[in-house]
């Protein structure tokens, strides 16, 4: 990421490019959580399922050295195996998103290696998990597969959505039992208020989102816990109030069975058909804080984790502060 960072950004002076490719081979998911927008804008394409070819296609076309894969629940789609040892033979790193269902069906299909991981959706411990997913059983079966990867040499994350009304302790004892667990890395970032979501009231304002994430990380150093936490430090200083970025949104851009989604993971104005089209054509100064309502409140790494590392270039000590972590 560091090689390929300075060639774009101080070899080749490029204004835009992906530093993490968000691919979406299909949309269909086996849950219907409160907070997923997903389940609701895609609900009329569910059949559809992209080929190992346009995977590969679209993996080269972006040119990242990262590439998540949500969806949609991606353990759903029959060849996810060859799309992600395609991805990884092309030398990129895979990070899998799933809720933990289906994973025990990757074990031996997809081996372990150092390029691939997975990414589990865990929102909070068994009775808040579980609320956030509409089903229970959901918590002891996902991290039941969780340990059984980590046992067989999986590299294994987390992402935890932040909602209102859940209290920090909820997050401390999470973030306790994942690195118990063995889990590499924890990701979070507050729910964004998707406007194909009914239920508003559960997602957080921003300054909101800032208190209780300080308070979160104030009780994890109150009591001497070292959380392996996956973003980065500059990210979460950012999550904690401490830091104002630009967004970003362009460096994580998102592939669906619909195209290149305009402008971003979270909000789809539209969709085209290539990367170049979606640079070039959407007016990117048209969105963020202060500039779309609808970003008002967003606080997500899609948008922002890029823009603290780009914005390290320019100020020493946060490179320093990147490298360390």
């Amino acid at each position: 990421m560091a090689t390929y960072l300075v060639k774009k950004r101080l070899i080749e002076r490029s204004d835009r490019f992906p530093v993490t490719l968000m691919l979406e081979p299909l949309e269909i998911c086996n849950l219907e959580c409160h907070g997923c927008g997903r389940i609701r804008e895609y609900a009329d394409v569910f059949d559809k399922r992209m080929s190992v070819d346009e995977c590969l296609r679209v993996a080269e076309e972006a040119g990242a050295p990262i590439v998540n894969i949500p969806g949609g629940e991606p353990m759903i789609h029959k060849q996810i195996d060859e799309i992600v040892l395609g991805i990884q033979a092309q030398g990129r790193f895979v990070y899998m998103c799933t809720n933990g269902l289906l994973m025990n069906k990757a074990f031996g299909k997809i081996p372990p290696s150092d390029r691939f991981s997975f990414v589990v959706h865990i929102d909070g411990m068994r009775e808040v998990h579980d609320h956030a997913v509409a089903r229970e059983g959901v918590f002891d079966k996902a991290t039941t597969y969780m340990k059984e990867a980590i046992a067989l040499g999986y590299r294994v994350c987390t992402n935890t959505t932040i909602f209102r009304g859940t209290p920090a302790e909820e997050y401390v004892e999470l973030f306790a039992f994942l690195k118990d667990m063995g889990v590499e890395g924890c990701i979070t970032a507050p729910g964004f208020d998707y406007d194909s979501v009914s239920d508003r009231e559960q997602f957080l304002a921003r300054q909101e989102s800032q208190a209780l994430y300080s308070e979160v990380h104030d009780r994890c150093d109150e009591l001497g816990m070292d959380v392996p936490f996956y973003n980065n430090p500059l990210f979460h200083e950012f999550l904690q109030g401490k830091r104002e970025y630009r967004c970003t949104a362009w460096a994580m851009p998102t592939y669906t069975v619909e195209g290149w989604r305009s402008p971003c993971y979270l909000l789809a104005d539209k969709h085209v058909s290539s990367l170049k089209e979606l640079y070039d054509e959407t007016d990117w100064d048209a969105y963020g804080t202060d500039r779309d309502p609808r970003c008002a409140n967003c606080l997500m790494h899609c948008g922002y984790e890029a823009s603290t590392i780009l914005d390290s270039f320019s100020s020493p000590r946060d490179l320093v502060a990147l490298a360390r972590s």
